[in-house]
């Protein structure tokens, strides 16, 4: 059932333009019209076989009847066959030459065809078929059967045609509708795809942050404890201030310039180069000299043949480190940190472990509050296949543990490597 909001798609293909274009149509419609019935004037006057009454004023009036109502055909179709074929019968009627005004039912049935639905259009073209059945009759030089078969060429040739014209708009009228729905999803595909990207850089700009800001704090704390008695510690510390702040100033530029500007004008906005690897495993030596810095003793061991890591893993691998490692500045303070980094035949081990705080450490509230570093390193782990565990050890310390599964053949190309 078509309703008034949403028009049959057969209507709506022959409709549009809506202003414009109907205009023109109608102007079309009402020239083939005026065509129509000056050509069987034509015809009915040059071609007047003996025997037939002559061409008179009736024979006009009818032949207005039955050609005329064409120049309505798309507002009415309906209207404008049982018009053409009430004309074409009372010419037939009137014993006139019947070669003429057989056209007009056609074009009527065409329309019909292509504007409404099969039933209405099988419904007139099988009114049609006796009023062209009859014109064939009344010619007296065909046989039954030659006039059957006539209208079966004539009304089925024409209503095949409008029908095929109505399924024809139907279907593009689906395709347009199916292409925007395309056009819909795609957008929404790319919002979700910003969205995912978004929550990606804010993870990354997170753990840069979360991680500097603590070493920084801590520092300042040390300098500023020591900055009468030992004055070259402070001064030591102060420069571990700098060095924190010029690398997380850098990174950061670098992640925000991957928002603002597209990769290949990054580098000469004065952010990290399109081609320059983010960080990853081969890092960690210069992670582990920052981190001292902030008074860990870190012990970097690696197990096992290094092999490469997709760009994803080892970027995780190497933030749950860096967030490992910050909380244990932030929580535990200058103490022993053991980094273990197995490669497995089939996985990558790695295990960040503390020793616990030193003895009458006093919690700093501004350092010490809470977060959300360990459901991060939990969601990076996970989104690349592996697992993650963290909880305090025996010995009063505490132990980040984590698995990425081995790359196959096909993704052994990672960034591994790159530093």
């Amino acid at each position: 059932m078509q309703t008034d909001a949403q028009p049959a798609p057969s209507r709506g293909f022959l409709r549009r333009p809506v202003r414009l274009g109907e205009t023109y149509r109608r102007v079309i419609d009402a020239v083939l019209a005026l065509l129509l019935l000056a050509a069987t004037l034509a015809f009915a006057h040059e071609y007047h076989p003996p025997g037939w009454p002559r061409f008179d004023l009736s024979a006009h009036l009818l032949s207005l009847l039955a050609n005329l109502p064409l120049a309505f055909r798309r507002r009415a179709p309906v209207a404008v066959l049982l018009l053409s074929c009430a004309g074409l019968v009372g010419y037939t009627a009137g014993g006139y030459q019947p070669s003429a005004n057989i056209w007009a039912p056609l074009f009527a049935v065409f329309t019909l065809a292509a504007l409404r639905p099969t039933r209405v259009s099988v419904a007139g073209a099988c009114c049609a078929a006796p009023v062209w059945l009859y014109s064939a009759m009344a010619t007296k030089v065909v046989s039954p059967g030659v006039a059957l078969a006539q209208v079966a060429l004539g009304v089925g040739t024409a209503w095949a045609f409008g029908l095929s014209l109505r399924v024809l708009g139907e279907r593009n009228v689906q395709l347009a509708a199916l292409s925007l729905q395309l056009q819909h999803a795609q957008v929404a595909r790319t919002r979700q795809a910003v969205t995912e990207e978004r929550i990606r850089i804010a993870r990354e700009l997170h753990d840069v942050i979360a991680h500097h800001i603590s070493v920084i704090a801590v520092q300042a704390g040390l300098a500023g404890y020591v900055f009468e008695s030992d004055p070259p510690t402070a001064r030591a510390a102060l420069g571990t201030i700098a060095g924190s702040s010029r690398d997380a100033l850098a990174e950061m530029r670098g992640l925000l310039h991957v928002l603002r500007v597209p990769p290949e004008e990054a580098a000469e906005a004065g952010g990290t180069a399109p081609d320059e690897p983010a960080p990853g495993l081969a890092r960690l030596p210069a992670l582990v000299r920052r981190v001292e810095g902030a008074g860990l003793s870190v012990e970097l061991a690696v197990d096992g043949e290094p092999y490469a890591l997709a760009p994803g893993p080892d970027l995780s691998a190497y933030r749950v480190v860096q967030e490992a490692l910050t909380n244990t500045v932030k929580h535990a303070g200058p103490t022993e940190v053991r980094i273990s980094v197995s490669y497995r035949p089939d996985a990558l081990a790695v295990a960040v472990r503390d020793a616990g705080p030193a003895p009458g450490r006093i919690p700093d509230p501004a350092v010490d509050s809470g977060g959300h570093g360990l459901i991060g390193m939990h969601e990076r782990v996970k989104a690349h296949g592996g697992m993650l565990r963290a909880g305090p050890t025996p010995d009063g310390g505490f132990e980040v543990a984590f698995t990425l599964p081995r790359p196959g053949p096909a993704s052994a190309g990672g960034g591994a490597g790159g530093g």
